[in-house]
């Protein structure tokens, strides 16, 4: 067992990317090398339970041919580099623009097959490092299709069961020399953040309600990223980031995950008469190397969200708890925090603190043996803010906690690392 741990931490190194396809194989993502496509075919995955009876399937980067579950045409995946060696990442053609890596593809970047190309980009303008996410047909809530077609994605997804994940931490663990060798560092997807990033119906502040999970084969039920009831809407305007409630645990990315969404704009009082903002599911492959933060589009009726996703090879799950313990006057709190060597920060608060409470637990991917950093911002009126940090080392297990204060109060934070393979 102790090998196939060296194994395992080696073919998970960031620094190295392990092509499914052998004849597009990559030595490294030191250079920079990207391909977007939106119809390579999936790799099938045996179900969670057969899954965790095969121990070497630590391994899923091996060339095996799996069977499709997506129609045709409906793929979307992004690879990418490290962020240190890529510049930007642009959606659309132009001049300045080369196309790298792309197989099948014409001098524009079109294919028969109708894969959209990724292409790194000179400028830096951030409108043009924005990739659009594809939607799988028959996939929409609103006309029902979603539940009425019966491609073999939406059975072995279970997308007709609207209950929430509830898979628990592990707790087997069997320790050896002071580790423990069943709970594994593994492949997760991190949400970095969700932003309202187009409105064609208002543009001014609007009552946003609706949802957006994950489903991955860990269990297939909804990892709620955002969920608002109609209700209680949010009010937010063009360029606002949208507050992330999850998702409630890691997203396992070692076969294909769903983005499922149902967002929309309150203008009535019937839901009849509400716009929709963006309706179907997307499917996320793991094929390439990607370890940094790409800013994806999913276009609606009404507008469109940018999701801003990484993968973390080689991941631990922090589970992060803050509670404030105590106030001496109402202040404005801005948490965020940054994993390993992205720039890219998670949102995890932003809001007024007038009276002792705990704030939302966050789960975070973090590389195993890297940092997490928090970053808390405090302010009120006039008077400016201050700024504290506190950091902490990723690892398989255990507990830190931190006590930050200032003159506002004091703030107790809480991490808890688990993982989410078991072997």
């Amino acid at each position: 067992m102790p090998i196939l741990r060296q194994i395992f931490r080696l073919l998970r190194r960031p620094g190295v990317a392990i092509s499914h396809d052998p004849l597009r194989r990559l030595s490294s993502t030191s250079r920079p090398l990207l391909s977007f496509m939106a119809s390579a075919p999936p790799y099938w995955s045996p179900p969670p339970l057969a899954r965790r009876g095969f121990p070497l399937m630590m391994v899923p980067d091996l060339p095996v041919r799996r069977v499709s579950r997506f129609p045709p045409g409906s793929r979307s995946m992004t690879s990418g580099t490290t962020l240190q060696d890529m510049n930007t990442i642009a959606g659309k053609h132009d001049a300045s623009s080369n196309i790298v890596d792309i197989s099948g593809c014409d001098e524009n970047g079109r294919s028969a097959t109708n894969r959209r190309s990724a292409l790194v980009a000179s400028d830096a303008e951030e409108d043009d490092d924005v990739l659009d996410l594809g939607i799988l047909p028959k996939s929409t809530h609103r006309d029902g299709s979603l539940y009425r077609n019966t491609h073999l994605w939406k059975r072995d997804y279970n997308v007709d069961d609207p209950s929430e994940t509830r898979l628990p931490d592990p707790t087997d663990c069997d320790i050896r020399n002071g580790e423990c060798i069943r709970h594994l560092p593994n492949r997760v997807l991190q949400i970095f953040s969700l932003k309202l990033a187009e409105l064609t119906v208002d543009l001014g502040p609007v009552e946003l309600y609706g949802y957006i999970a994950v489903r991955d084969y860990l269990d297939t039920l909804r990892n709620y990223v955002v969920n608002i009831s109609r209700d209680d809407p949010i009010i937010v305007k063009q360029g606002s980031l949208i507050d992330m409630a999850g998702p409630k645990r890691g997203i396992d990315l070692i076969s294909t995950i769903l983005v499922e969404y149902d967002m929309r704009i309150k203008v009535g009082e019937e839901e009849r008469d509400d716009y929709q903002l963006i309706d179907g599911v997307t499917d996320i492959d793991d094929l390439g190397p990607w370890n940094c933060a790409l800013k994806n589009r999913i276009q609606g009726d009404c507008g469109a969200v940018d999701l801003t996703i990484a993968r973390v090879d080689d991941a631990v799950m922090a589970n992060i708890e803050v509670v404030v313990l105590e106030v001496q006057s109402s202040f404005d709190l801005c948490l965020r925090c940054f994993i390993g060597d992205y720039n890219e920060g998670i949102r995890l608060f932003n809001g007024t603190i007038g009276e002792s409470r705990h704030l939302k637990r966050s789960v975070v991917a973090v590389v195993d043996g890297s940092t997490l950093v928090l970053k808390f911002k405090v302010a009120s009126g006039p008077s400016g803010s201050v700024e504290r940090c506190c950091s902490f080392k990723a690892d398989t297990h255990g507990l830190d906690t931190r006590e930050i204060k200032t003159g506002f109060g004091l703030i107790s934070v809480k991490v808890t690392w688990s993982t989410l393979l078991t072997v």
